[in-house]
């Protein structure tokens, strides 16, 4: 059960999304019933306005702000930050995590908790591929299983080209995977490309340095 959560942001993240788009991020950790901390990854031409203007956004949304500049200044640029992380975990009630939806609930429910209570959706609309996977999935005992959704990362919705927080809009499923041995399904939303999922155990977990310096375990 994981204490608290780090939400990184950058100014120029935040012109392009802006506050309503961090705050839900913010409600999303919450959520989970997961104090959130809000870190701002600081770049040279980032001025003290536009930290200023994030550290009030953070003060408004009642969310610990601290800045990272571990790029420029090593350990010494993220000792603050750290501090704040700490305090978080330490004032955490761990009793209160919280998962999003039970194991029982459907798949297409599941999809359709995550899209209503974390992208802020309407619903979900299953393309019939999708419903026939989800449908299959179920019947040969995978139900019980959670769901992991391949989208864009531009957007909260399925839409690249909606920054902010969207409303009024539907998740399109358009098609679906069972990851049996990692356990999960995924649910394809919008046009994505999706990279191959790991094992349990690794591959890199063969790989080590023998006595003669020789990397072993490569294949």
């Amino acid at each position: 059960m994981p204490s608290a959560a780090v939400i990184v942001v950058t100014t120029r993240a935040l012109a392009m999304h802006g506050e309503e788009n961090l705050a839900k991020h913010v409600e999303n950790v919450r959520l989970f019933g997961i104090p959130p901390v809000v870190a701002l990854n600081r770049f040279t031409d980032d001025t003290d306005a536009a930290v200023s203007a994030v550290a009030s956004s953070c003060r408004a949304l009642g969310v610990p702000f601290g800045v990272s500049r571990g790029w420029e200044l090593g350990g010494a640029g993220v000792t603050d930050l750290a501090g704040m992380v700490l305090d978080a975990i330490r004032s955490s009630d761990r009793s209160a995590f919280r998962y999003l939806y039970p194991d029982e609930l459907g798949l297409a429910a599941k999809l359709e908790t995550i899209a209503k209570r974390v992208y802020g959706a309407d619903g979900v609309a299953f393309a019939p591929l999708a419903a026939t996977k989800l449908s299959r999935f179920e019947s040969l005992g995978h139900g019980r299983l959670p769901v992991c959704v391949a989208k864009t990362q531009n957007s909260l919705s399925d839409d690249p080209k909606r920054p902010g927080r969207p409303r009024g809009f539907t998740i399109t499923v358009r098609d679906a995977a069972l990851s049996a041995g990692a356990g999960f399904v995924v649910a394809y939303a919008g046009d994505i490309l999706t990279m191959p999922g790991l094992p349990k155990v690794p591959g890199a977990e063969e790989i080590d340095i023998d006595e003669r310096g020789n990397v072993v375990g490569l294949f």
